[in-house]
């Protein structure tokens, strides 16, 4: 099925009672970065051709799955091969390049049969935030410019199971667009997973290289569900964040759903899962919140209907006094949300690399398939 045939659908989700839309796409536009002026058009076409012998040499390497630390890491030798080449054969992307990619991404997205709720969204998501989530600002180390949860152990700490769903996704991509680096598209899937569900705008630009298993960060740097405020300040104070941004980060929980057999937790935080709106906050003060009574990890359900989960990592949020007062105000305003949500995560994405590397001063704004489309 086309993927422009199910995308209205699954919009729309199952709205809860209490939510009511506060924001239409033209109401957060305001808040996005203006794009630069067009670059120079450019082609795959043209890529390829000058790839040559290097590109080739490097096809086994995109089947990740497959594929030992030692394979991988004489794969990124390889692209460095094919970087060399694409020098030489003067082939610069270009937004419009970049645009592709997107659209790509946006399709496979939609392209999840019966996947979770319908879309890989929520978990591209996910990986684009664990990826980069991993900086840590007192070593200058983590971050997104290595994409090194390619990596073992890094690929199986458990903050990040499940998420092999996401790489593999990504791989049918890379495939198609073998010049990207995987911290540029895994962060550009996260770009695409929030706008594409009703999300803000979430400026963007690429730069990011691929590095070695020896640059995998160590366990322990992303959040852990079962822990309370110390906990999180820790985590999002080591990458540079503040209370506010905390906040508005967490607001990811808007879209998709824990599973047993990855975290351990079960359950969606909001009754549209693939449509970015506040109703995350808006549930956790208009809701009443029990201790779920089951065999699994302590966790929280809503007491009217048992369908919801809260992880004790999202109900501090209503506890702490300073996060109480962030979480109230993004309930009470959906603009608000949005606006400070696209700052965090756009800063997030661009953990750890150095800003050297970016292809552009300013960050971009990739159009969404319901803009090109009309």
């Amino acid at each position: 099925m086309s993927f422009s045939a199910i995308r209205t659908p699954l919009r729309r989700g199952v709205l809860s009672a209490s939510f009511r839309p506060t924001a239409t796409r033209s109401s957060f536009r305001k808040f996005s970065t203006a794009a630069p002026p067009p670059a120079p058009k450019s082609s795959n076409t043209a890529l390829f051709a000058g790839l040559g012998a290097a590109a080739i040499g490097g096809i086994a390497y995109y089947v990740y799955v497959s594929q030992s630390d030692t394979a991988r890491e004489a794969g990124t030798a390889v692209r460095g091969a094919a970087q060399t080449a694409k020098v030489a054969a003067n082939f610069t992307p270009t937004k419009a390049d970049y645009q592709k990619v997107y659209n790509r991404i946006a399709e496979i997205m939609d392209d999840a049969g019966e996947y979770d709720d319908g879309s890989f969204g929520p978990v591209l998501l996910r990986l684009a935030w664990h990826a980069s989530g991993t900086y840590d600002k007192n070593t200058g180390t983590g971050g997104s410019n290595y994409a090194t949860m390619r990596f073992e152990p890094e690929s199986l700490h458990g903050a990040n199971a499940g998420l092999v769903v996401a790489r593999q996704e990504m791989e049918k991509v890379k495939a198609e667009f073998p010049w990207i680096s995987y911290g540029d598209l895994w962060t550009l899937g996260g770009v695409a997973a929030v706008q594409e569900m009703a999300g803000p705008r979430i400026p963007w630009r690429p730069g990011r290289i691929d590095g070695f298993a020896k640059d995998a960060t160590p366990d322990g740097r992303l959040p852990d569900a079962s822990q309370g405020a110390l906990h999180i300040r820790d985590i999002f104070y080591r990458m540079g964040f503040n209370d506010q941004e905390i906040v508005a980060l967490s607001g990811a929980h808007a879209l998709g759903r824990c599973h047993t057999d990855r975290s351990g937790y079960e359950g969606p935080w909001t009754f549209s899962p693939t449509t970015f709106t506040n109703d995350y906050y808006k549930l956790l003060f208009d809701e009443k919140w029990v201790w779920k009574k089951w065999s699994g990890p302590k966790q929280l359900e809503d007491k009217k209907t048992k369908s919801l989960m809260m992880l004790p990592t999202d109900y501090v949020l209503t506890q702490d006094k300073s996060f109480k007062k962030f979480a109230k105000a993004y309930a009470d305003d959906n603009e608000l949300f949005f606006k400070d949500f696209s700052a965090a995560f756009s800063r997030l994405l661009e953990l750890g690399v150095p800003t050297g590397q970016f292809v552009a001063s300013d960050a971009w704004e990739m159009k969404t398939i319901e803009e090109q489309s009309s």
